[in-house]
């Protein structure tokens, strides 16, 4: 028997809290869980710094992993498997690119590339097609199969339906976030009915739609992602986590260009801050690790460095007041140079981050990161665009939300004794009076 269509003698079950059980018939799947890159996923967190709000937020890509490629390995074997619009040879190259599109995720996920200045879908590609195990278990098919994976990944493969599933703005890797999310955070704003969603999608020629009867369904998903959003994934608390932690990388990172001698030598980080980074390098880094470093690294004469990781460690994080920097900027550079003068380095301890959602959008070809909107089927055949008969969708269309916040360490400028009549200064500008939290 051919390894593509080789199937299990006995069907593998993974128990899982958001779909009661993950179903696994292929072989191919199979070898590919058991992978050394793969079981890193188990290594990094789903959803970074949320965790130190949320403490039942301690899911990790891994879970999601498999969250995905079971809602679409349903979508196919349900609700796509014998309709003319399907072709069932991409089965398998779907089943892979659901399970394997987050392979290239690093320690902390965004703010990690952030620092770095990395892409995780680039990373996804290099371990698809690179010296790993993951390429091993591909090139078992074919030996162009990992590029074929890989392209889903990069949105290149030629059929388009097959990306659509992976990445859309109704597509199983949102479906499975949300509600996983929601289920480890513990809040009730990511449910929504996918069963219903799943039982009305079809396969069209360029991406999966929705029969016009589910159009309520599609309507809850997309408020739940908008609060989801809003009350979770840009929760002020779990951005200041964020923000110290990006700090940390990039005051590592300063210290080694200027000749630093650490007392641990941070040897796992050296291609990162020399931007010569190999793949292996990449893939021996995981969150693990990084908090193994953020402990040393407390003990270092560095003082920023010191402060910053235990403030991570222990969960001292900043605080924050809302900020306009259009508006306001006049008043960030006077806080900028107050806190030199209080002897504080604004550069680490001064921080604006802002957060932006857009949570529907319609297709507006030409523009950056074009979006491809969803589709209804209508009872006579036609497709429409959601927001056409949506009233709720049409009210959020195109309207990006953005919120900015001002992140400082309270505490330090409360505590500290000297230069007090600067750090008083920067406590009026703040409107941080004595008492007030």
């Amino acid at each position: 028997m051919q390894y593509a269509n080789e199937k299990l003698k006995e069907e593998k079950v993974f128990k899982d809290p958001v779909h009661r059980y993950i179903h696994v018939h292929d072989q191919v799947i199979w070898d590919l869980i058991a992978t050394k890159e793969f079981q890193r996923l188990r290594r990094i967190h789903q959803l970074g710094t949320t965790y130190l709000v949320f403490h039942g937020a301690e899911h990790s890509r891994f879970n999601h992993s498999l969250g995905v490629y079971e809602i679409v390995r349903r979508i196919i074997d349900d609700s796509f498997s014998g309709r003319p619009q399907w072709n069932d040879s991409e089965r398998l190259v779907t089943l892979c690119a659901a399970l394997l599109h987050d392979l290239g995720h690093g320690p902390f996920s965004h703010a990690f590339e952030k620092v770095f200045d990395l892409d995780h879908e680039y990373y996804t590609q290099q371990i698809l097609l690179g010296d790993t195990e993951v390429n091993a278990v591909l090139r078992r098919v074919d030996e162009g199969f990992p590029r074929k994976v890989a392209d889903v990944i990069g949105k290149t493969y030629p059929d388009k339906l097959v990306v659509s599933l992976i990445s859309s703005q109704i597509d199983a890797d949102r479906m499975d976030y949300l509600q996983r999310d929601a289920y480890f955070t513990g809040v009730s704003y990511g449910h929504f009915d996918m069963e219903r969603i799943l039982r009305v999608m079809r396969p069209a020629e360029d991406q999966a739609v929705i029969k016009m009867s589910g159009m309520h369904a599609v309507e809850d998903y997309i408020m739940s992602r908008y609060q989801m959003y809003w009350q979770v994934y840009f929760h002020p608390v779990s951005r200041s986590a964020e923000v110290i932690l990006v700090k940390i990388l990039q005051r590592a990172k300063f210290l080694s260009e200027e000749g630093y001698t650490f007392k641990q030598d941070p040897v796992h980080f050296r291609s990162f801050f020399g931007k010569s980074i190999d793949l292996q390098e990449y893939l021996d880094l995981d969150e693990y690790i990084l908090m193994t470093y953020f402990q040393m690294w407390e003990k270092e004469d560095d003082e920023i460095l010191a402060d910053l990781c235990d403030r991570f460690i222990n969960r001292r994080l900043f605080q924050y007041i809302d900020f306009n920097p259009a508006r306001e900027y006049r008043k960030l550079g006077e806080l900028e140079m107050l806190f030199r003068k209080a002897g504080i380095d604004p550069d680490y301890y001064l921080v604006v981050d802002s957060s932006s959602d857009l949570p529907y959008d319609f297709y507006r070809p030409g523009e950056e990161e074009e979006r491809l909107p969803i589709h209804l089927l209508m009872p006579d055949g036609e497709l429409r665009e959601l927001s056409r008969e949506s009233d709720i969708v049409d009210a959020i269309s195109g309207k990006r939300r953005t919120d900015h916040k001002l992140y400082f360490p309270e505490n330090l400028l409360r505590e500290g004794r000297k230069k007090k009549v600067f750090r008083q200064q920067i406590l009026d500008i703040l409107g941080r009076t004595e008492g007030r939290e």
